[in-house]
């Protein structure tokens, strides 16, 4: 790793509090995750300390509302929170994104009584969350999920007069899930109907319920530190007081809420790109041939330039999106185009920063090699680029014809 201390990102941010809230960030990110990440990575240890620590910061619930346990921060800084975290270890990053994504159909769609009952622990209470919508046979065509919920009206068997108020029944696989196995709750979308978008209903599961459990891991070419699992529900009972939104609303749900994640994952993806282009200019300025930095020579200088350039880029597209949600205008578009860009930059910024350092980018010394890696990821998960693709096309040239 270069010794050369890399610049701070120049931010546009709105508020004191705001600029507070990131040397904050910044200080826990360089203190307690970056020193950490290689080795921690490399083991495949999850850092549930980390998150620990977050939640008593007050950084797992930031877009939230305050009444709640929440930050009352917008988008706009949200985002910028995650991309410094990312930047310091990938598998933080995008834990919070997901921690959020999960933490969304609550707080968005939920009733009173359910927010004021789960949020706090949620956004405050040192829980971690988990968003189960894909399954091992339905990742891009989520609509076609297979797990279900079934009525359960209770009945003279049933364990506890609270239990024969009447609930639901879940059974069923999720695929691909972050935090699968260790998280302490689950969003989960299951058929509680017609086949299709309409069959869906969104649950509030708890990670401790009878009947839950978390397959092996996924064995993974980055991000190994975070746990991506199957998710088994066999026959998992939950309370009609733990359903999210009406019957048949979970499909919508799902994807309002993957619209807000796929700006967590752009961001993300800056951060991460932004820690690859510090170390490419670190051993840059510091190596020299031909007696001189390699850093001098054009063929570097104009890599560099590209790579800077595609991080701004990014780094502008996603906050634009913010600030769209954050006026409460429609940024769904916009938010595809954010992941999209944004995940393809970082796959080209780490890859050209192996390339920067040469041989030693290859091996483990160096991050740039596990960037490089971890950045593969970003262009598959909440929606593939090519989904993305899909829906920025609908939005420019209408649905395709059939």
């Amino acid at each position: 790793m270069s010794d050369r201390d890399p610049q701070p990102v120049e931010r546009q941010l709105p508020t004191e509090e705001a600029r507070d809230l990131l040397a904050l960030v910044r200080d826990i990110a360089q203190r307690e995750i970056a020193p950490k990440a290689a080795e921690e990575e490399d083991a495949g240890r999850f850092p549930r300390e980390v998150f620990t620590l977050l939640s008593e910061s007050g950084l797992l619930g930031l877009p939230y509302d305050s009444e709640y346990g929440g930050g009352d921060q917008p988008y706009e800084v949200y985002l910028q929170v995650l991309e410094e975290l990312a930047a310091a270890r990938l598998t933080v990053g995008l834990g919070v994104s997901v921690h959020t994504l999960a933490s969304y159909a609550l707080a968005t769609y939920g009733t009173k009584q359910q927010q004021v009952e789960h949020l706090p622990a949620m956004l405050g209470g040192g829980l971690l969350g988990a968003y189960c919508l894909s399954e091992p046979s339905s990742g891009s065509d989520a609509a076609s999920l297979r797990t279900k919920a079934v009525r359960d009206d209770g009945g003279p068997s049933r364990a506890s007069e609270a239990e024969r108020g009447g609930g639901w029944v879940i059974n069923g696989t999720k695929a691909w899930i972050t935090h699968g196995g260790i998280a302490d709750f689950y969003t989960v979308m299951a058929r509680t109907g017609e086949d299709g978008p309409r069959g869906i209903t969104a649950f509030l599961v708890p990670g401790d319920a009878p009947g839950l459990s978390g397959a092996a891991p996924e064995k993974k070419m980055g991000m190994k530190g975070s746990p991506t699992a199957q998710v088994h529900f066999d026959g998992v009972r939950v309370g009609d007081e733990r359903r999210i939104g009406e019957e048949g609303q979970g499909f919508f749900i799902a994807l309002s809420a993957l619209d807000s994640g796929r700006l967590g994952i752009a961001a993300c993806a800056i951060g991460l790109a932004q820690a690859a282009l510090d170390e490419a200019v670190g051993y840059a300025t510091q190596r020299r041939q031909f007696g001189r930095p390699i850093a001098d020579f054009q063929g570097l200088r104009f890599m560099i330039a590209d790579m800077a350039t595609q991080i701004e880029a990014g780094r502008a597209l996603y906050l634009a999106a913010a600030r769209l949600r954050d006026a409460g205008k429609p940024f769904a578009k916009q938010a595809a185009m954010a992941k999209l860009h944004c995940t393809d930059a970082a796959m080209k910024v780490t890859t050209d920063a192996v390339q920067i350092l040469g041989g030693y980018g290859y091996t483990a010394d160096f991050p740039a090699e596990r960037y490089m890696r971890e950045a593969k990821v970003l262009q598959i998960v909440e929606g593939t680029n090519q989904i993305q693709r899909m829906v920025i096309a609908r939005h420019v040239a209408g649905p395709e014809t059939r």
